[in-house]
């Protein structure tokens, strides 16, 4: 396998929480707890979980948009983790993001052109003629009509301002492009069509994209790997259609579970895990693993000890003590409840418990 485009080792970014009238530091939000992937040039690696999990703030930290409180990235094989600032420069182009709204990640004061020229301007020397004519490609690219250059982004509808944040991202050349949620704030109908221009982008200019969302019916469909992240921490990590007829982690089992179907059949014949409780806060998460207090087959043991990220086939990572046999021969180590049953879900517990 080729070296990794994106490597990231350990990466942890914390938020110190202040508080009392001296605001003195009281705690710490733990918003990415360890967190490690690599993305391999021309892929797209989905990173999904729900609200609050630390998806957004991991892709920023990617960047380097954050300060890491711990780990390494790598980029290119270069380390960047802590890098200033003012050496990241010229690693700029390499690396952009396509924002989730459009409406809040374009400039209202700005001409479409004006946008879609802006990095342009920044990193490069062209000359004027030039960059007229990239911008006219990268607006060709994208399905824009050229005759909307001269307009304001908000005279336009969300579909062609999210495509004119595309532009804009590709207009250097990159590698890696991290999509935020880049089709949340699109209607349903938009969003397949601009996840289909994400796909053909990539075909044509061998990107890499680190794609965020909520919604894993659509990281299913746009991801060739998907890790699933709670509280901070990625808990499976695994190829897409592994992932759909075997999942691994009790969290990922209810996530598919929860996931848009279009088969109205499949829908219906499909059980559903309802998660009790709320997830826990990122500033006091729970001992032992921190899906314990929502986990249908949660153990005792799981309420003591944080388990660790094993691969248990090749290309398959999990963070989950029912996939530990160092784990699993403990007396008290034994499901509460027998994994449900539905399509796209193993009928069965795993193979290290049967006959527990």
């Amino acid at each position: 396998m080729a070296e990794p485009l994106v490597s990231v080792r350990g990466l942890k970014v914390h938020f110190p929480i202040h508080g009392g009238l001296l605001r003195r530091r009281v705690g710490v939000v733990k918003a990415v707890d360890g967190v490690s992937f690599d993305v391999q040039p021309g892929e797209t690696l989905g990173l999904v979980g729900e609200s609050g999990c630390g998806k957004s703030t991991t892709a920023h930290a990617v960047l380097r948009l954050l300060d890491l409180t711990e780990g390494s990235i790598r980029i290119e094989g270069t380390e960047i983790g802590r890098m200033p600032q003012a050496a990241l420069r010229p690693l700029r182009p390499r690396m952009q993001m396509v924002f989730g709204d459009p409406r809040a990640s374009l400039d209202p004061r700005m001409t479409v052109e004006a946008i879609i020229r802006e990095p342009l301007d920044e990193q490069t020397r062209l000359a004027a003629r030039e960059k007229r004519e990239r911008v006219a490609e990268l607006m060709d690219a994208v399905g824009l009509p050229r005759g909307i250059g001269p307009r304001l982004p908000q005279a336009l509808s969300d579909e062609q301002r999210q495509r004119i944040g595309i532009a804009r991202a590709l207009a250097l050349g990159p590698g890696l492009v991290v999509c935020d949620e880049p089709v949340a704030a699109l209607d349903r109908s938009v969003q397949a069509r601009v996840a289909n221009l994400l796909e053909d982008l990539q075909a044509k200019r061998g990107l890499a994209y680190l794609f965020i969302s909520r919604d894993l019916s659509m990281v299913r469909h746009i991801a060739s790997r998907v890790a699933v992240m709670h509280l901070g921490r990625i808990v499976e990590l695994q190829g897409r259609e592994r992932l759909d007829a075997d999942p691994l982690h009790p969290y990922t089992r209810a996530l598919l579970s929860a996931a848009s179907e279009p088969d109205p059949v499949a829908a219906r014949a499909r059980q559903r895990i309802a998660l009790r409780g709320d997830a826990p806060s990122p500033a006091d998460p729970p001992r032992g693993c921190n899906f314990c207090t929502r986990c249908p087959e949660a153990m005792p043991v799981c309420r003591e000890i944080d388990p660790a990220t094993r691969e248990v086939a090749p290309g398959r990572w999990v963070a989950c003590h029912l996939h530990d046999p160092a784990i699993l021969v403990r007396p008290d180590a034994r499901p509460t409840v027998v994994i449900l049953k539905g399509p796209g879900f193993n009928p069965a517990p795993p193979s290290h418990l049967q006959g527990a």
